[in-house]
């Protein structure tokens, strides 16, 4: 049984509704009118019918549907190619009379003005509404994003004089929504990427739309952008402005940086150089003032912070009385003027404010590099440098060296405390830190200017100001502490050290005396290890050993020696001797060496004197000290021992 739409399908001739039927019935089992194989059903022929006549009904509907939905569809279509065709025709009216009132613009400017006054004003009418008209075009294009429509609107444009204003109206309508973020350097760069795709194919010079574009927004988004963040800071939070300004400079050139892959004309680099300077050549003549004077300010505040919290009222310095004055002698030398001050072990000098004062400084060299212009950079980087040292260098260094040099105690001081070294070693890793400033971060900006010669001189000034400190300092210091050493064998070494009552009751070790000097001169050398480094170590610790030597030396010749006596003098003297290696430093350890030789003088038998002096180490020592050290024996005038020298 075939459905409605197979019978249609199989009939190939016009449609027949009684042949429709026959072809129906005959091809319904038992509905044939001649027979067949079955009998004839006339139910069954009526229920197919009925049937069949639903399934019509149904593909009625259906083909239906489809009418009229390919009528809408065929409506639409022309419709819409309707309104093509009258945009087409509207589009070559436009340019048909953009080229007519063009030329009769530019005929009527020929015309004289009293006879053709009324046909020159309407020409002139005439042109500037059909060019209001093309710009109301353009601008209706661009909302709808036509992009071909408005390539043909600015041509035609292109010999009117609106057309400057077609290009305003188009930099105008680009940037609307295009600022929706807090960031206005990304989004202008997102809207100079986008916008550059779009005019190469609007306009026909799409370089010099760009760079208007460019300037509209540095003229008027970014300047204000800039005022606004700048001038709220600039009088109430200096150190704030500061910053500001830095940041939206550096944000400025980099953003100026990557808008330099666009087409922007023959001279795109000194273009947007200009552009900058015209945003921030107000603050840029003012910067190194402000930033002086913070500077300054700042370093103040963090010196006085740090003696605040010490509870230490700053000592004037360069003062004129009479105190001062013999304070100042009594630095310098070694006279006793007087009591030193106590400083409690404190040595007035701070990490964290070193650390501080050069954080400072080295965010000044930052801001300095990038927002001085190139002439004048070495100029400026030169006073800030002269600032970190007035701060840093005087006002803290300086200022600690000086109250470390007036705390020093006098050579005959007992038990003191000698903190200049904590001094030294602090000074010395601050000068570090310093030093590495001025390679890192001002060395760069003044290397390839005069200033360099200037600053260097500087910095040799300051270093050599200070070391003069430093030396007197460490002279005063070892002198308080040969003075330490000879108050211990002062009140500690005995005549009958050296001269026992009982020669055969003694035992052979060295003395108290010299047990004491060893520990306190093993802790001395510990605390120069301690304070200095590299050269300055052996430089100071031979100074000490020398002095040390020196004093031991004029030590043994207060006293005379018996036999048993020398013994024990030679004990003390290899001890001290021990106490000479901890020095590290090879003519300590000789000039020991020395006295230890000199020492059996003072024990070998009479007869083998002139050997002894003959040795190795006695052989090129002046006969007379070599006599003086014989003439320490008790034996001396009864053995006749002078004979020797003789």
């Amino acid at each position: 049984i075939l459905t409605p739409g197979q019978l249609f399908i199989s009939c190939s001739e016009p449609f027949d509704a009684d042949e429709y039927i026959e072809r129906l019935a005959w091809r319904t089992p038992g509905g044939g009118s001649k027979g067949g194989a079955e009998a004839f059903d006339p139910k069954r022929l009526l229920e197919e019918f009925e049937n069949h006549i639903e399934e019509l009904k149904h593909l009625d509907e259906k083909i239906q549907r489809r009418v009229e939905k390919l009528e809408h569809q065929c409506h639409r279509e022309a419709k819409e190619f309707a309104h093509k065709v009258q945009d087409l025709q509207r589009s070559n009216q436009i340019k048909e009379a953009a080229d007519i009132i063009q030329k009769l613009h530019l005929i009527a400017q020929e015309l004289p003005f009293d006879r053709f006054a009324d046909v020159k004003a309407k020409i002139a009418s005439k042109y500037h509404d059909l060019e209001r008209q093309l710009i109301q075009e353009f601008t209706a294009a661009q909302r709808r994003g036509e992009i071909g429509r408005m390539q043909e609107v600015a041509a035609v444009l292109l010999h009117f004089k609106g057309y400057a204003h077609c290009v305003d109206v188009y930099i105008k309508q680009c940037q609307e929504g295009a600022y929706m973020r807090s960031d206005v350097f990304e989004d202008t760069a997102l809207l100079c990427q986008r916008v550059n795709k779009q005019v190469g194919e609007v306009f026909q010079s799409p370089e010099t739309v760009m760079a208007k574009l460019i300037q509209n927004i540095f003229e008027n988004k970014l300047q204000a952008h800039v005022k606004e963040k700048l001038d709220e800071t600039r009088r109430s939070d200096v150190e704030q402005y500061l910053k500001n300004l830095y940041d939206l400079y550096t944000r400025t050139t980099a953003l100026a940086s990557k808008l330099t892959e666009f087409n922007l004309g023959s001279d795109k680099h000194t273009f947007l150089s200009k552009l900058i300077k015209n945003i921030f050549s107000t603050y840029l003549e003012s910067y190194i003032e402000m930033e002086k004077d913070y500077l300054r300010t700042r370093s103040a505040m963090i010196l006085q912070r740090y003696y605040d919290s010490k509870n230490h009222q700053k000592r004037p310095q360069g003062g004129g009385s009479i105190q001062e004055l013999k304070e100042r002698i009594r630095q310098r030398t070694n006279l006793p003027l007087g009591p030193s001050i106590d400083t409690h072990g404190e040595t007035f000098l701070s990490q964290e404010v070193v650390v501080n004062l050069l954080q400072e400084t080295r965010h000044a060299f930052e801001r300095c590099n990038r927002l001085s212009d190139p002439s004048d950079l070495p100029k400026n980087a030169f006073s800030i440098f002269l600032l970190l040292v007035e701060h840093l260098c005087m006002d803290h260094i300086d200022y600690a060296l000086e109250i470390g040099l007036s705390a020093i105690p006098s050579a005959d001081a007992k038990n003191a405390n000698l903190y200049f070294l904590d001094v030294v070693q602090q000074a010395n890793t601050i000068f570090h830190l310093f030093d590495k400033q001025f390679n890192d971060h001002l060395m760069p900006l003044i290397s390839s200017s005069p200033k360099l010669t200037e600053c260097l001189h500087k910095k040799k000034e300051v270093i050599e100001q200070m070391e003069v400190k430093l030396d007197t300092g460490i002279d005063r210091t070892l002198n308080c502490m040969v003075g330490q050493m000879k108050h211990i064998l002062a009140t500690e070494q005995k005549k009958t050290d050296f001269r026992p009552e009982d020669e055969n009751n003694v035992m052979i070790q060295c003395t108290a005396a010299c047990s004491k000097v060893c520990v306190y001169v093993s802790r001395q050398v510990e605390r120069v290890r301690k304070s200095m480094d590299g050269k300055n170590v052996d430089t100071v610790l031979t100074e000490l050993g020398v002095r040390f030597h020196r004093l031991i030396h004029e030590h043994l010749q207060q006293y005379s020696y018996s036999s048993m006596g020398g013994m024990l003098a030679i004990c003390d003297v290899a001890e001290y001797r021990k106490s000479a290696k901890d020095f590290r430093v090879p003519l300590v350890l000789q000039l020991f060496d020395t006295l230890h030789a000199l020492c059996n003088l003072l024990v070998v038998a009479p007869d083998n004197l002139k050997q002894v002096c003959s040795g190795e180490q006695l052989t090129n020592l002046d006969r007379n000290l070599l006599h003086a050290f014989v003439q320490l024996r008790v034996d001396y005038r009864q053995a006749r021992l002078g004979r020797h020298f003789s």
